[in-house]
């Protein structure tokens, strides 16, 4: 039997813009048809960002609940991610649409230097977060971008703030946060099943690295990420004509480690998120 990988599409971020590549999904309508090909394709989770009309971010919880809807009825059983980091507004503002109650949502347990500025994730903003998803069922993914955000959110995990098993995803290669480095992948997986041993998690890389970090998330037992919001390209020449075209990248490279996509119930049995809830009449 081989051994099911739950692959996470990130259609759309903030950036790259569209004109940096025409086929990153900006407005509601293409954000639901992009997710429909990629859940086609095999992805089963999609992290979700909302761009207002001038294309800038958005945290409108209009437009999240119209791009939560559209998927729900068009890819069934997919899970549905928000993301709450420093894109989606400011401060509280930045879970103000969780009353939504996707099926998860991001959770940075601390701060971090990027390229051109500060992640902000101050300690208070993050506990507000984390008791929101509580309140509504929601299931957080843990973005870690340096090793303190996994001993916080196992510490969150014991007092109660998480609950449920963790499930934590490693970005690698945002500039001036985590490299992209093996032994430090191995390092990061050996230190998380030492403290949450029945914690599960992702490999998320970023541009050029996306696929080399798919590869070693399959190979070392874990789930991956891909999609336009972090990389626009299939390779080093050629720009990806869709997400469903990064996904099948993924799907390819599963048969090799002795792997292959989940299916929408597999991953939630693995995530141990509850049943699809049924999208609105």
């Amino acid at each position: 039997m081989t051994v099911p990988c739950i692959i996470t599409v990130a259609i759309t971020g903030s950036l790259p813009r569209k004109n940096d590549n025409p086929a990153v999904p900006i407005t509601i309508s293409e954000q639901i048809e992009s997710t429909h090909e990629a859940f086609e394709a095999g992805a089963t989770l999609v992290h979700l960002h909302v761009r207002n009309d001038d294309e800038s971010p958005s945290s409108d919880p209009d437009r999240f609940a119209q791009v939560i809807d559209g998927i729900r009825k068009h890819c069934p059983g997919i899970i549905t991610q928000v993301s709450t980091g420093g894109r989606s507004g400011a401060g509280h503002e930045r879970g103000g649409m969780l009353y939504l109650k996707p099926d998860m949502a991001s959770l940075a347990t601390g701060s971090v230097n990027f390229p051109t500025r500060v992640y902000d994730n101050e300690p208070e903003l993050v506990d507000w977060l984390a008791q929101e998803m509580r309140k509504y069922g929601i299931k957080p993914e843990i973005e870690a971008f340096d090793l303190s955000m996994i001993f916080q959110a196992v510490s969150m995990q014991k007092s109660g703030s998480i609950v449920g098993p963790l499930h934590v995803q490693f970005v690698m290669g945002v500039k001036n946060a985590m490299p992209v480095d093996r032994e430090v992948f191995e390092f990061y997986i050996k230190t998380l099943k030492r403290l949450a041993p029945d914690a599960t998690w992702t490999g998320a890389g970023i541009g050029r690295n996306q696929i080399e970090v798919a590869r070693w998330s399959l190979e070392l037992g874990g789930h991956c990420r891909t999609g336009l919001e972090d990389n626009i390209r299939l390779n080093r020449n050629t720009l990806a004509p869709s997400n469903a075209a990064l996904v099948k990248q993924v799907v390819d490279a599963c048969e090799r480690f002795g792997r292959r996509p989940a299916t929408a119930d597999e991953a939630r049995a693995l995530l141990s998120i509850s049943e699809a809830v049924r999208p609105s009449a």
